[in-house]
């Protein structure tokens, strides 16, 4: 058996150059994520999804294709998916609608991605829209925990039909702070009890039907100094522990200034990669890193290599099992077949 591979990371173009290639070939890279600047048509992302897994099988393709705003292919045939708050919106005036409509996304989503070659899209966001948060906003379903639950729920039995995996984000909840991780360290200053009574609910209640879960570059005080992504306390006790999940916890970008600041001390993406596979994450990413040669991507596999020489990290051996587990296991459609099956053409009919 091979070792388990925790890097997650990107390329900078439409197809793979040799310093690609070889990154993909090292053995702690597990997979890659891809965004709109490696899109060109849908022949060429299929392409080079296939480029990528005649390098290994194994690698995990992964997008952050949600709907609305977040949706990294757009043309070519890709349905424009609405954001989440549409569904959430729907429920209001028919909520067993909008749980079907919720199922027809996701499975549109996931059919659509897979006829690529794409293995895995880091959705459904399960934020609670607190009406605060820019970079949660519409990406949210609702303000109501169970509301979010239950057309989360929905979509990603979509997701399931079409023989994808799912990524529930981000534990314990982004959606109650202003700052956006991305350029921020946002503080949420709420008690334990108040956060699993309200934002973490969803996590608790899908931790049967959730394969993987991503944490927020957010820290909450009154529970750990850390990121709730660097916290062994929310990972291990609370996630693994109190909620009982299983699944694979992906960290979130480790470039995102949120990530950059562990203790109060400015870390490198090495460190900071450690930090969250000791803190319990199975998986780490490093996005848009690649684009001017990618000397901090070529750091961090070296960086990680060294670390595990010294036993400064070492993974569980349930990773690699969640990790693969994750890997689609149905054929994938062929687009032309997928855009006339019956299946499809139903749930065409119920997005809204």
């Amino acid at each position: 058996m091979t070792q388990h591979a925790p890097l997650i990371i990107d390329i900078a173009g439409t197809s793979l150059n040799k310093a690609d290639r070889r990154r993909l070939k090292h053995p702690l890279v597990g997979g890659i994520i891809l965004f709109a600047r490696n899109w060109q048509d849908r022949a060429q992302l299929s392409s080079l999804c296939h480029d990528i897994k005649k390098i290994r099988r194994d690698l995990l393709i992964c997008v952050d294709h949600e709907g609305g705003r977040v949706q990294r292919f757009k043309t070519g045939g890709f349905t424009h998916l609405p954001p989440m708050r549409a569904l959430g919106e729907m429920w209001l005036d028919t909520p067993m609608d909008a749980t079907n409509a919720a199922s027809a996304c996701g499975f549109v989503l996931g059919s659509e991605l897979r006829a690529c070659g794409v293995d895995l899209s880091f959705t459904p966001v399960l934020d609670l829209d607190h009406g605060e948060s820019g970079v949660i906003g519409d990406r949210a379903f609702a303000r109501d925990p169970r509301v979010v639950t239950l057309l989360a729920k929905s979509l990603m039995h979509g997701l399931l039909l079409a023989g994808m995996a799912n990524c529930g984000k981000h534990f314990p909840g982004h959606g109650f702070v202003k700052a956006d991780s991305h350029t921020d360290i946002p503080v949420d200053r709420r008690s334990l009890k108040a956060i699993l009574a309200d934002d973490a609910a969803p996590y608790g209640w899908l931790s049967t039907t959730l394969s993987s879960i991503m944490p927020a570059h957010v820290i909450y005080p009154k529970v750990d100094v850390r990121p709730a992504g660097f916290s062994a306390k929310w990972l291990g006790d609370i996630l693994r522990g109190r909620l009982r999940f299983g699944g694979v916890i992906f960290s979130d970008d480790l470039s995102m200034a949120g990530a950059r600041v562990i203790d109060g001390r400015a870390v490198s993406y090495t460190e900071a990669a450690v930090a969250a596979l000791n803190a319990g994450c199975d998986m780490v990413l490093l996005c848009n890193q690649s684009l001017d040669g990618g000397q901090a991507v070529d750091e961090l596999i070296a960086g990680l290599t060294e670390a595990q020489l010294k036993s400064q990290w070492q993974l569980q051996e349930s990773s690699e099992e969640r990790w693969r587990a994750l890997l689609p296991v149905s054929p994938a459609p062929q687009w032309d077949a997928l855009m006339v099956s019956p299946a499809y053409v139903q749930a065409m009919g119920l997005i809204p």
